[in-house]
């Protein structure tokens, strides 16, 4: 039988098959050992294979991936993590306030996803909290990523501010993500309504998020049609399996600045005739994504890209 995994709780995982079955699965015990350098070798998202039995059900193996997004694995730094895999488009859900979500780890994600040639919806929530200044950070911001190719939407699960969002992710599997606390499960409940996806207030010390999802599941979309999996917020996103040369093939402007450079191979740091270098001095390169490239390139610490600028 075939199916689509729709929930993955790290050792049990959901299939729903063509027939609208629901199975209970595990994985067959020698899987985990054909090569799969990974926390999670299945993700919700997966097709696969699977064979019922008396008490539950056994995935027996996965059909080829249409695409998936990966991060390093929080505490196994060899090892990947599979977000979701066989999706149309990633939704990162960022907040300027409450908590602050920094250009850093926007800028990771966004090159992770241009790696593995996922498109990404940024999604501004809670503007309802913002003040005027604010307001003027968040459309700059916007201008930013637009001029980047990257589509922005200001969106308040609070105040039903939804309409721009729905349209969206009309027909489309779409991955939610962000940091804890940004309001995932917030806007899960109101676009899905009925489902009651656990929430729970920031820390109002320290003005960071709290786990309520501790596990990802894929939800279909009533009205819209398509459908969102949801994951566990993160507070970093380390990027896997990219080596340093390949860095500014994911950074969109600076791969087609570096087609002017003197080098074939500048890392665009220091080299003579780095047409990357250039427009930075000039201001055609945000200072920020220019040093989340820098991150990206030289530091393997994973505290450095949770701190904000």
């Amino acid at each position: 039988m075939t199916g689509t995994v729709i929930r993955n709780t790290g050792s049990w995982y959901v299939v729903r098959t063509d027939n609208g079955q629901f199975f209970n699965c595990k994985v067959k015990g020698n899987f985990r050992l054909k090569g799969i350098r990974s926390t999670n070798p299945i993700a919700v998202g997966d097709i696969v294979d699977i064979t019922p039995a008396v008490d539950t059900a056994f995935i027996t193996s996965i059909h080829d991936r249409r695409n998936y997004i990966i991060r390093k694995a929080s505490n196994l730094s060899k090892q990947s993590h599979i977000i979701a895999a066989n999706i149309d488009q990633a939704a990162l859900v960022v907040t300027l306030k409450h908590p602050e979500t920094n250009t850093t780890f926007i800028d990771r994600f966004l090159a992770s996803a241009e790696a593995y040639r996922i498109p990404v919806l940024l999604v501004f929530n809670k503007v309802d909290l913002l003040d005027k200044n604010d307001m003027i950070q968040l459309d700059t911001l916007c201008q930013l990523y637009h001029s980047l190719g990257y589509d922005c939407l200001a969106v308040s699960a609070i105040n039903s501010q939804l309409s721009t969002l729905h349209e969206a992710l009309r027909n489309k599997t779409t991955l939610f993500s962000g940091n804890s606390g940004v309001g995932k499960s917030t806007l899960l409940n109101a676009l899905v309504p009925g489902i009651q996806v656990k929430t729970a207030q920031i820390s109002t010390s320290h003005d960071t998020g709290m786990h309520t999802t501790t596990f990802s599941e894929m939800y279909d979309l009533p009205d819209t049609g398509g459908s969102i999996i949801d994951t566990p917020g993160i507070k970093g996103f380390g990027t896997f399996d990219i080596e340093p040369q390949e860095v500014s093939h994911y950074f969109r402007e600076i791969f087609t600045l570096s087609q002017s450079c003197r080098f074939g191979n500048c890392t665009h740091t220091h080299e003579p005739g780095c047409a990357v270098l250039v427009a930075l001095q000039q201001g055609r390169i945000a200072t920020s994504r220019y040093q989340s490239y820098l991150s990206m390139m030289q530091d393997k610490d994973d505290s450095k890209y949770r701190a904000a600028f």
